[in-house]
């Protein structure tokens, strides 16, 4: 298990958000841990200069290319690149520097996953470069894939099932459990032990880490099997949960 950094994107800047609050609605029901000063390729050179491979740069919503662009350039191939990505645009981001891309929305419509589209992005960039986000939110008893900003609820649910099937297509996975997503308020560990018994590429789990005892957590949990990001309780976000230099002497350990 490993630490892996992230960088997420708002209206151009560097911010921490609580996932369940993103919405093509009201901008005020908004929740914002923290807004950089910082530019984003700040964050891409210190993971850089920290190794930090594997680390993703998320677009929540438009008006972030600019910022991604400018992050990938700080360290060509060594982050993941996701929001907004189709079989169109794949390729273009994999020539601005990503070392892969993160796809949901784009694989899915009306609920329904669109295999079609699946093979899609497999011809454009190849499964070794693709990971499949596949966040989701608990309703009546199971973890649901939500797409759109983690706004619209799909059919799939994360089992054994969807994970073998979704592993045909990619590399890995990325799996934010967006009800805790942002609030430093512990982890979901039933989400944990799901995908611990069941994924069968590299998972990094995100949501709700809290401290450095969620970390292990974590690896306990996972069974050392699932990696883990973390956001708003690291110092360099404004948070006091997580020294940034303990987390990656975790990894270095």
């Amino acid at each position: 298990m490993k630490f892996r950094p992230c960088i997420d994107l708002h209206e151009g800047k560097v911010k921490q958000i609580v996932g369940s609050t993103l919405s093509d609605g009201d901008r005020n029901a908004l929740a914002t841990n923290f807004t950089s000063e910082q530019p984003p390729a700040y964050y891409a050179e210190m993971y850089r200069r920290d190794q930090l491979h594997g680390g993703h740069v998320i677009m929540l919503g438009p008006g972030n290319e600019e910022a991604a662009t400018e992050a990938l350039a700080a360290w060509p191939g060594g982050l993941q690149l996701g929001g907004g990505i189709t079989a169109a645009n794949a390729a273009a981001w994999l020539d601005r520097g990503a070392a892969a891309v993160i796809v949901t929305s784009f694989v899915f419509r009306d609920g329904q996953v669109l295999e079609d589209r699946l093979r899609q992005l497999v011809r454009a960039v190849g499964r070794e470069r693709l990971v499949l986000d596949l966040s989701c939110r608990k309703r009546d008893g199971r973890y649901l894939v939500v797409t759109d900003r983690w706004q619209k609820f799909t059919s799939m649910a994360v089992d054994a099932a969807s994970l073998d099937y979704f592993s045909r297509f990619c590399t890995e996975f990325l799996v934010h459990a967006v009800d805790v997503e942002g609030k430093c308020a512990g982890v979901a560990e039933d989400l944990l032990e799901l995908l611990a018994d069941h994924a069968p590429l590299p998972t990094t789990y995100a949501g709700g880490v809290a401290s450095m005892a969620d970390l292990y957590r974590i690896r306990e949990l996972g069974r050392d099997r699932l990696d883990a990001t973390v956001g708003s309780a690291l110092d360099i976000f404004g948070g006091t949960g997580v020294k940034y230099r303990d987390a990656v002497a975790f990894n270095r350990a």
